[in-house]
């Protein structure tokens, strides 16, 4: 599955159809938040603080919804990422956790790949990702039975078919993915609309963020994950911390170890006023009179 890069000047807010979706697809989101803390407690979200990210951590914080936030510093994020990470922190007012890598993993991988053994194959990629990634989120997640994360399906040929709840076999616990369905488009009409900070990387054509080395810019039209790993084929671009679950269907929480979790159903238009309360903060009249009878 390929989507085309989305700027943020593209996201265009006088597009009345696409203010009713983000609206409708916030009030879902938020629904299934609450959902999450309410019935999969203790949850907690995993920030990279890509633009994805930055909705869930508007919804979370402004909707003031019981869930944890904590991102991963892998030690060899960009500066526009450390910067985003304290403009945020000042935005809300709010300290996040701050999960870091252990030193003697580091240390062993180093000795044994090299500084930049990455580039060498997809092994010692992924051996990498494993200890400045993958062993942090396993503390991270440790004690809680449910991870909310920014995931869309339309983001790699790894994502297509994600749910917005499903069971994560590898942490053993529900995994909760509020903008599984939303675009790229319907990302920044958010952001835009509700002046959230975002990496300036985005800006310079950079849709997808992860470490400097790993990360490069992309050109209009190509994959939103085209600059993550450009050096290897689109079906081995995944790090390791969302292995794609291998079920499908429906069931009950206590099917969790076998099937999808049931999501609780998505809001109509005569939720639209909901999104006062849940979160969604656009100041656009005509989202106000979208809440009238």
């Amino acid at each position: 599955m390929t989507a085309s890069v989305t700027t943020v000047a593209s996201a265009d807010l006088a597009d009345a159809a696409l203010i009713d979706v983000v609206v409708e697809k916030a009030v879902a989101a938020t629904r299934l938040l609450r959902h999450a803390a309410r019935d999969f407690a203790p949850a907690v979200f995993s920030t990279s603080l890509g633009a994805e990210d930055m909705v869930v951590t508007d919804l979370i914080v402004r909707g003031d919804i019981d869930i944890g936030i904590f991102t991963l510093d892998t030690g060899r994020l960009p500066a526009e990422t450390y910067e985003l990470l304290a403009e945020t922190e000042k935005h809300y007012g709010r300290k996040f956790q701050v999960i870091y890598p252990r030193h003697e993993l580091v240390e062993d991988y180093v000795r044994q790949y090299g500084i930049n053994g990455f580039y060498d194959s997809v092994e010692a990629r992924k051996a990498c990702c494993n200890v400045r990634k993958v062993e942090l989120l396993g503390r991270a997640l440790s004690g809680n039975k449910s991870w909310v994360t920014g995931l869309r399906a339309e983001q790699a040929v790894s994502r297509s078919g994600l749910k917005p709840l499903v069971h994560d076999e590898t942490y053993d616990l529900v995994k909760v993915n509020p903008l599984a369905d939303w675009t790229e488009r319907d990302i920044w009409a958010y952001i835009r609309a509700n002046g959230l900070p975002y990496n300036k990387l985005h800006d310079r054509h950079y849709p997808s963020i992860g470490c400097a080395p790993c990360t490069r810019a992309v050109a209009a039209g190509e994959d939103v994950r085209a600059g993550r790993w450009w050096w290897e084929s689109p079906a081995t671009k995944e790090c390791g911390l969302h292995a794609k679950p291998a079920f499908g269907g429906t069931s009950s929480q206590a099917n969790l170890g076998r099937a999808e979790v049931k999501a609780p159903e998505g809001a109509g238009r005569r939720q639209l006023e909901e999104s006062k309360e849940c979160g969604l903060h656009v100041v656009d009249s005509r989202l106000e009179r979208k809440g009238q009878p």
